[in-house]
Order: C-alpha cells, then structure tokens, then sequence
C-alpha cells in the first residue's frame, strides 16, 4: 500500500535541491535502475531525496516499491494541472519520496501541447518544492519527448547511464546534441554532470576499449565508479525494491552507493555523517 509522503525536516537551512536528469535516448541502457538506486543510495546517505517517475511505463514506480496501478494521482495531473505535489507525491519504503507515473502519463504528450509554458510545467513545480530536498531525480523516458524535453528543461544537469557498447557511442552523439540545443535555447543552466558506465562486463574486450574511448573524449566528466552486471540488480526491480534495499551487501549496491558518495563530492554536497562512513568503509564483494 502507498502513502502520502511529507518531507523530512530539513536537518540545515533551507536550500534549493540540486535537480538531474538521468537521460539517454537509446532504450535498455539502466536509466530506470540508476535513477531508483541513485535515490535510494542518496537516501541511505542522509540526504533528503525525490525520484520523478517521467516514463508512461511506470517503472521507476514499480521499482521504487509504489504499485503503479494502485494511485488515484500521478505526475499527469500534477503536470496537465488537476493535482497538486502534495496530492501526487508518495513515499518509497526505501526511504525517499515518489512523483510516480502510470500509463496515463502518455497523455500529458498531446494534452501538453496547448499550454503555453508546456515545456516548463514539471520546472515550474519543482522550483516550489525545491527547499524540501537536497536532490531531485528524474527518470526520462528513452526519446526527446514533451516529457523528456520537461525533465530537461527542469534540470540542473544531465546523467548519462550507457552501456560500453558500440551503438551506445551513436546514441551518445544524439544527445549530447539534444543537450545542446535545449542549453542554447530553452535552460541555459543545463550542463552534463557525467557519464556512468553501466551493466559492466570487465571480461569483455569491447566494454574496455569503449571505455577507454570514453575517458578519451570526455575526460573528467566520466564518473569513476563503474556500475557491473549483477544479478541482485536485475533481480530487484521485480521485487519491487531498490538493490540496496533487497540485497545491501551485493556488488550493485556497493556501486550505486560509491557512485552516489562520488556524485556527492562532484557537487560538493555537505557530508553527512552516513557518508562519511561510507567513505571509511572497506570494500567487500559479497556476491
């Protein structure tokens, strides 16, 4: 069963979160599972954090332990106008918040399109709950959607999940160029935090020389943490739990919370004592 969500006291004063997009526009690359996981690794963290469900799949949803069928108000009527944050707004078991999203979503594209501000609908609701949280994160469907176009337009920057892989180079130039045009045009703010490389295979030529290619072209702005090929990973979701919740001590979840430490210190967060410690933590491969 869902519940309302009402966010955490806020441990310092007030400041305006921090807002990602976790996109790419090849489907199957792992948007959904980092976008849960970032959240759920954030949350263990001590931080204050919202995951916003913006596929009409709803997986995100369902990931986050929110049955999708069961909501009587989603992220379409907050974005077409009919409900509120406040009515939309859940709470994940893993212990953060949920803008959740079913497949009435996929009306907002055609409904959208009348409203003069279309692209700035989800922004301009963040803006006003921003305070709440230290970080937001927003799961973009795998095309330049109106959906995705107001994720974009709402971020502060980008995330970019792939998988070492020839075509994922391809689709990485699509978006790098998409992120372009909205920069130029519609939010000057958004930038590419990082490029997370994802669904690992260290056994395989290819995903070595990709990676290489990578680090090459972008330089600093890969993350360093790598995300492997786990089976508790791939397992989760159809449990209805972020891996940190269904299996802590796997190697998925070690990943996801190193790279959340990581991104913490790219945006240089202030620390909480949860990552403090998880910075003096041994490594330990459990799986």
């Amino acid at each position: 069963m869902t519940q309302r969500s009402t966010p955490a006291a806020p441990t310092a004063a007030p400041s305006r979160a921090q807002v990602f997009a976790v996109a790419n526009q090849k489907g199957g690359v792992g948007k959904t599972t980092t976008s849960v996981n970032l959240a759920a690794a954030m949350a263990a963290l001590g931080y204050r954090a919202l995951l916003v469900d913006l596929d009409p799949q709803g997986n995100a949803t369902m990931h986050a332990g929110i049955d999708k069928m069961a909501l009587d108000a989603t992220v379409y009527h907050m974005l077409v106008g009919l409900k509120g944050f406040r009515d939309v707004c859940q709470r994940s078991p893993a212990g953060f918040d949920v803008l959740p999203a079913n497949r009435e979503l996929a009306g907002a594209e055609l409904e959208l399109v009348d409203f003069e501000d279309r692209e700035h609908r989800l922004r301009q609701v963040l803006n006003a709950e921003a305070a709440n949280y230290d970080l937001v994160v927003m799961d973009c469907p795998p095309s330049l959607s109106m959906l995705t176009l107001n994720g974009l337009c709402a971020a502060d920057g980008v995330i970019i999940p792939m998988q070492c892989e020839y075509f994922a180079l391809e689709g990485l130039t699509d978006l790098v160029n998409s992120i372009g045009r909205i920069h130029a045009g519609l939010n000057k703010g958004l930038r590419i935090i990082g490029l997370l490389r994802v669904m690992f295979d260290t056994r395989m030529t290819l995903s070595l020389q990709v990676s290489e290619q990578l680090d090459a072209h972008f330089g600093d702005k890969v993350f360093q943490t790598v995300i492997p090929r786990n089976v508790r990973l791939a397992e989760a979701p159809s449990h209805g739990m972020p891996v940190l919740q269904y299996d802590a001590g796997s190697r998925g979840a070690q990943a996801y919370k190193r790279f959340a430490a990581e991104l913490c210190q790219r945006l240089g967060l202030k620390p909480t004592p949860q990552l403090q410690a998880q910075a003096a933590a041994p490594l330990v491969d459990a799986d």
